[in-house]
């Protein structure tokens, strides 16, 4: 088995995403062993031209159905926010001023997906999570530096090929999304994976037909 650590894996996340606090509650060890990244969801939506899950009616009531299914799996603690989606930006500076360490992101992600809180509403409340009054807060994310830090987060995500929130990267393959997490640990453990003749055929087939704009 290869060594993890000589694996540089980056995790990227937005609190807005449901997945995002799936991954990280079934998988904390794999998500502590990365560099942990703050992004904004709707920005890689924005750039890549994409809609979230939550903007299409239908899916958005599978998606908070299957995620709700899916946390009971997994024995995670999962009660949704009184409004979804959220703006995640204030959370997202503030796991940046708190320098991406990974108890301040999983109080972040236990307030909004296990306790079901409002960022909007109870904003406080947070700040005293995190041992911090709500003016100490708000000071943080203010800051010109963790603003400008957080969107060099995204523009990094975007020129790296990152589509979607959650997301490790490896430094040479991406994976996203809860469901590839089985298809990573395999990875670590045989980088020759993509290897495959198959593998990489698809990896380079010609487009068949596309949906006219």
């Amino acid at each position: 088995m290869n060594d993890r650590a000589a694996t540089p894996l980056v995790w990227y996340f937005d609190f807005v995403s449901p997945y995002s606090y799936l991954q990280f509650e079934a998988y904390p060890e794999l998500v502590a062993s990365a560099e942990l990244r703050p992004v904004l969801f709707a920005g890689l939506l924005n750039h890549w031209g994409g809609k979230g899950p939550a903007e299409v009616p239908a899916k958005r009531t599978q998606t908070y159905r299957y995620t709700y299914w899916l946390a009971g799996q997994h024995g995670i603690a999962m009660t949704y926010p009184p409004a979804h989606p959220f703006n995640p930006i204030p959370a997202l500076r503030l796991a940046v001023a708190l320098e991406s360490r990974f108890e301040p992101i999983k109080a972040i992600f236990k307030f909004i997906w296990k306790e079901g809180r409002s960022l909007a509403d109870e904003w406080p409340a947070l700040a005293a999570h995190l041992d911090l009054t709500a003016a100490a807060a708000d000071a943080l994310i203010a800051a010109p530096r963790v603003k400008e830090a957080l969107a060099a987060n995204g523009r990094e995500a975007i020129a790296r090929g990152v589509y979607g929130v959650p997301t490790f990267d490896t430094g040479k393959e991406l994976f996203w999304g809860l469901d590839a997490t089985d298809m990573l640990l395999d990875y670590l453990e045989h980088p020759d994976v993509f290897e495959d003749a198959e593998m990489q055929r698809i990896a380079h087939l010609p487009v068949g037909a596309a949906r006219k704009a």
